[in-house]
């Protein structure tokens, strides 16, 4: 029999091999500072281009204030306990009432940490006879939930409709044979492409399949539609999404979820989250806060206008310079460039150290080798110089990983790696 850590001391992972060269400056790193365009990373001055408060509501001043009264009135506890036990109040049912209205749905329920609630309603949805069908590039909290599922589950290929329906083909043959139904999961924006997910053509699928469908769209919530309320509203087919998901984590700068659906399913979902169940309730300085943003996201407009003013000037700009950011469709912007880790390290050292640039860094395992991904969210914050800053500093960086530069910087990393 072999030691349980057996396997942690031989390999580390596709990450973890880097750690001793990119732990708390790749990877953990710590940004300082107020929460803004401009913070301060290892001392220096630096345009934060990895923070998703959207509408920059972190460290608006009507939010602060809102925040400091309710911490003092309330403290940081209350209310204690679970929902269903002794942590429910009035100001939490006001919350879930303005959200479900804000998405336009019957009714709506709070969940404590994105994640955590994504995993469980994916959970509470279905049953051993019932079939998954989602997306291949998910974000990682709705595989977690599928993983829990004990039934069947089918991936299809990325933002590929014509795959989709070879799935549902497939679900539907196994449905009729375990008495169960289909579940749907898309993202309403997938967060490291941009890309929207096709909502529009998958609620068209339900003309000729039984399914319902969840949609996770904490990168829409606050960001797209003519009011902000998300990828549905923005594809006109808010009404087709059987069970809403966002996050207060980006647009509302603060901690929290919640799910909207019809009356009868959030009914049912909340006697059956195991998440909410058995966990102490939101504190109230979070609700309180999230009403707060909440009512700013509906009543200044500008916020939202000038977020998108910012993502249209960075995105045009870098297409503009030739750069490749891909098929985004929102305010998430990436941007692929050709090269190894090491290469894509020495590349953002040199964009931070030099340049005053940070942005996140993606490399393999999370997209294909040879790639790296510089991912940048633009917010309600930033300003015309910073992204003219930005496109500079893009320029000259390209150009030294074109001729070689961070490939002669990165030899002494891999030599120290043995490889």
């Amino acid at each position: 029999m072999k030691d349980l850590f057996d396997k942690i001391y031989k390999d580390k992972g596709p990450l973890g091999k880097w750690a001793s060269h990119a732990e708390g400056y790749f990877v953990f790193p710590k940004l300082e500072g107020k929460i803004s365009n401009r913070m301060k990373f290892q001392g220096k001055d630096v345009i934060t281009w990895s923070i998703n408060d959207y509408l920059g509501l972190a460290n608006h001043p009507e939010v602060r204030k809102v925040d400091a009264e309710a911490a003092a009135e309330y403290g940081s506890a209350y209310p204690m306990g679970a929902r269903m036990m002794s942590g429910h109040t009035d100001l939490h049912e006001k919350l879930q009432d303005e959200l479900a209205s804000f998405v336009n749905k019957e009714a709506a329920y709070l969940l404590n940490f994105g994640y955590q609630g994504m995993v469980s309603t994916v959970d509470a949805l279905v049953s051993k006879d019932d079939i998954i069908v989602y997306d291949v590039d998910a974000h990682a909290c709705i595989i977690d939930g599928v993983r829990l599922h004990m039934g069947k589950r089918f991936t299809y290929k990325h933002n590929d409709v014509e795959s989709l329906e070879k799935n549902l083909e497939r679900a539907t043959k196994m449905a009729e044979q375990t008495g169960g139904g289909i579940l749907v999961i898309s993202e309403g924006v997938f967060g490291m492409r941009g890309e929207q997910g096709r909502l529009k053509e998958i609620v068209a699928l339900k003309k000729k399949f039984n399914f319902r469908l969840f949609v996770d769209d904490a990168h829409g919530f606050g960001t797209l539609g003519a009011t902000g309320a998300g990828a549905g509203e923005e594809q006109g087919v808010q009404d087709d999404i059987d069970v809403y998901f966002a996050t207060f984590a980006k647009s509302l700068a603060s901690t929290g979820a919640f799910i909207a659906a019809d009356q009868e399913i959030i009914d049912y979902l909340k006697y059956n989250l195991r998440s909410q169940m058995f966990a102490k309730s939101l504190q109230m300085q979070l609700v309180v806060g999230a009403l707060k943003r909440l009512e700013m996201l509906k009543t200044m407009p500008e916020l939202k206008a000038k977020l998108w003013e910012n993502t249209n000037a960075l995105q045009s700009g870098l297409k503009d310079r030739g750069f490749d950011i891909g098929t985004t469709q929102s305010c998430v912007t990436p941007v692929y460039l050709k090269g190894s880790i090491p290469e894509a390290m020495a590349l953002v050292r040199d964009l931070r150290e030099n340049y005053g640039i940070f942005c996140s860094i993606v490399v393999y395992p999370v997209i294909p080798k040879g790639l790296i991904l510089l991912r940048l969210i633009p917010t309600a914050t930033h300003t015309l110089e910073d992204v003219t800053e930005t496109l500079d500093a893009f320029e000259a960086i390209r150009e030294r990983l074109q001729n070689g530069t961070y490939k002669r910087l990165s030899a002494a990393v891999i030599a120290a790696m043995g490889e």
